[in-house]
């Protein structure tokens, strides 16, 4: 874990002084670090046998053996409303009020998984209050840095918001999708410290957690990050290059619903288009998802998730035919 790695995410200019980081094995191996860390330093709340940790609902279905696995309570907050296809962010905010005082609230940090729907900046800054009041822990998830909006400024401005505000944030990073190393397993953990004492702490039991588990990372993938983000050109050509696959990304959206309504589908696609990153939560269920695999061969999971990723010029109208046939008619919402 380095400096550059790091101030990818606080911030060229932020202090790291006080931050202690870890390499990890991506960020499944950074979600598993750190839910064992809160595990056994985080004070349970009165009545519970284990940490509570509160995450999205849906969210990224590893998270949930992840955090079992690390010895923490995995509890639920709502967070998107399939009767509109959009945030739920009433929900969100009801459900964060309700959770016991210093619970750990897991956050995605730009392009939640799977939905693609994020809080708006001023809906960032009202759970950050929230949080505040709770005295709750924020764990931030952040898988797609650089590849949600294409900008990984923009994509920082929630984690950035809350260490500015004074949250005492744990932090997982993965760089498996933006940096194409998802063979590499290259990834870190961090957490914002009070002083450069409890950053020892910190740092101390975090190398405890990790020696037994596997005592070391590769080092061919966090290499390649920290070549380029410590190379002026190379991370300027990067940025480049993100803004060019999320500016692809954006215009395949556009080009789907445009051509859905084309072929005279009645259907509200805007949370499509509206949603941010390489998915689309499309409302479609998951009798609807195994025609498209069955009868179409176009796959995708089976909550209507599908990968923009994967669609281009060549294919996007036979997959506009295809979730047409199997929509047509029947309700995309809850």
């Amino acid at each position: 874990c380095t400096p550059a790695t790091l101030g990818f995410a606080y911030g060229a200019d932020a202090d790291l002084s006080n931050v202690a980081g870890v390499q990890s094995l991506s960020g499944t191996g950074a979600c598993r670090i750190g839910g064992h860390f809160l595990s056994k330093f985080v004070p349970k709340p009165e009545g519970f046998d284990k940490v509570p940790i509160y995450i999205p609902s849906p969210t990224w279905g590893n998270h949930i053996a992840i955090f079992n696995e690390a010895g923490m309570d995995v509890r639920r907050y709502r967070y998107y409303d399939s009767k509109t296809n959009r945030l739920d962010y009433d929900g969100l905010i009801e459900d964060l009020k309700d959770a016991p005082e210093g619970s750990v609230i897991l956050l995605h940090a730009c392009a939640h998984n799977p939905t693609g729907c994020d809080p708006t900046m001023d809906q960032w800054k009202a759970i950050s209050d929230l949080i505040k009041t709770k005295s709750h822990h924020v764990f931030f998830d952040s898988a797609y840095q650089g590849f949600a909006s294409g900008d990984a400024e923009a994509d920082a401005s929630a984690l950035r918001h809350f260490v500015s505000e004074g949250h005492q944030v744990v932090l997982a990073q993965s760089f498996a999708k933006n940096f194409g190393l998802y063979g590499e397993r290259t990834g870190t953990l961090s957490v914002v410290c009070g002083s450069a004492e409890e950053k020892s702490a910190v740092m101390s039991q975090l190398k405890l957690i990790i020696r037994p588990m596997y005592s070391s990372p590769p080092i061919h993938g966090s290499s390649i990050v920290r070549t380029v983000l410590t190379d002026e050109a190379l991370t300027t050509e990067y940025y480049d290059n993100c803004r060019e696959m999320a500016s692809r990304i954006q215009a395949m959206r556009v080009k789907l619903v445009e051509v859905l309504k084309e072929l005279g589908s009645t259907h509200d696609w805007s949370h499509v288009t509206e949603q941010i990153g390489m998915f689309a939560f499309t409302g479609m269920s998951s009798d609807m998802c195994d025609e498209l695999t069955s009868k179409y061969s176009i796959f995708l999971t089976k909550d209507g998730r599908i990968s923009l990723a994967g669609l281009n010029d060549g294919n996007i109208e036979y997959v506009a035919k295809a979730v047409h046939a199997v929509t047509d008619g029947k309700s995309i919402t809850a």
